[in-house]
């Protein structure tokens, strides 16, 4: 017996955005509030997919959706209204479950006739659906890929950590070994980081950014911008002092302190439009640990799920309203001290320096 296909709210999104997306042959760009734009849409060609490393093609003739499996030379079709009505009914069951992960065997039978076999796209690039569109603009029949952020369920991750986005502070002042052990040693059941922070401000001790673990990561956001790293290492200073942790509150906090001496007599905002610009390569495609060459893995932009299970995308033609969506619904989060090896003193040839960490998640 083949077992049941089973997947978090998250990989559940992604089957029922393909199956909304064919079923309805358009999809809709959002502003900045997630609200759809009637009037800038993407007439569906196709759907892509690579099942066991077989491309498979989802297209219409007629009212019919034509499935071909490329490599096995077979094709078969099925109803358009077949896709809605799975959809709807994939819907209601996300939106009631409760709990992280469940199966749905009344879908099983169906997705197997259309050679739906993985609930989750290849964690290779940040594709989770590859969509061939009419570009009204252009002409053309592009291929794009397309991320896809559900909000049916848990909030997803935009910045997962690691131990590369470390960003490392050194301790300026005179450091005894009683002082480490204080600081070392505070546990509290929450804001652990917050409050060593704090022993290490109350000890007249100050950090000064000295910078990121990784090469890598620390040349992706030079890339970006050549103060990035700096930019990042306020922000995430700022959230672990307490002043917040949602992004655009702290965007608003570091321009009135203007860290960094940018030369704001004209009113340009230089944080906030820096910072965009991460967000929206962390997006689509900057990654820490892999070079960035400014290519986009999901070349078509983000596709979202609202809690209503309209969906709506973002692509370069509404980029502007892309980035201040990411600015307007993120928030810093901190992942696990321990595997990820920071928020301790520790010396290193008789200096000594303090890690903080940090994720980036939805709100």
């Amino acid at each position: 017996m083949i077992p049941l296909r089973k997947g978090n709210k998250g990989e559940w999104s992604e089957l029922y955005t393909f199956l909304k997306i064919l079923s309805e042959g358009e999809l809709y760009a959002a502003d900045e509030n997630l609200n759809k734009l009637y009037n800038i849409y993407y007439p569906i060609i196709k759907v892509l997919r690579v099942e066991q490393g077989r491309e498979i093609e989802y297209h219409y003739s007629d009212q019919m959706i034509m499935i071909e499996d490329g490599a096995n030379n077979h094709s078969i079709k099925m109803p358009i209204g077949e896709f809605k009505e799975k959809s709807l009914q994939l819907l209601n069951k996300i939106k009631k479950t409760k709990g992280s992960s469940f199966t749905f065997e009344e879908i099983e039978e169906f997705l197997n006739s259309i050679k739906y076999e993985s609930l989750k796209a290849g964690s290779k690039n940040k594709s989770d659906i590859r969509i061939v569109v009419h570009d009204f603009n252009t002409g053309m029949k592009p291929t794009l890929g397309f991320s896809i952020k559900s909000r049916l369920g848990r909030a997803s991750t935009l910045f997962n950590a690691s131990k590369s986005t470390n960003l490392i502070f050194k301790i300026i002042g005179n450091v005894a070994e009683e002082d480490i052990y204080e600081i070392n040693n505070i546990n509290t059941r929450t804001n652990k980081i917050r409050n060593r922070l704090k022993k290490i401000e109350e000890k007249g001790f100050l950090l000064q950014y000295d910078r990121i673990s990784s090469e890598i990561f620390d040349l992706n956001l030079q890339v970006i911008d050549s103060r990035m790293p700096e930019i990042l290492s306020e922000l995430v200073f700022y959230y672990y002092s307490g002043y917040g942790s949602n992004v655009r509150e702290l965007i608003g906090l570091i321009k009135e302190k203007n860290p960094l001496n940018f030369n704001s007599s004209f009113g340009h905002d230089f944080y906030e439009y820096k910072f965009k610009a991460f967000l929206r390569d962390v997006a689509l495609g900057m990654t820490p640990s892999k070079k960035w060459d400014g290519y986009f893995d999901a070349t078509g932009g983000y596709i979202v799920v609202k809690e209503d299970g309209e969906i709506v995308s973002y692509h370069i033609y509404n980029q502007n309203e892309f980035q201040q969506y990411l600015l307007n619904n993120t928030k810093f989060d901190s992942p696990s001290s321990t595997r990820h090896d920071y928020g301790t003193v520790y010396e290193v040839d008789g200096d000594y320096f303090f890690n903080l960490n940090f994720q980036i998640r939805f709100n």
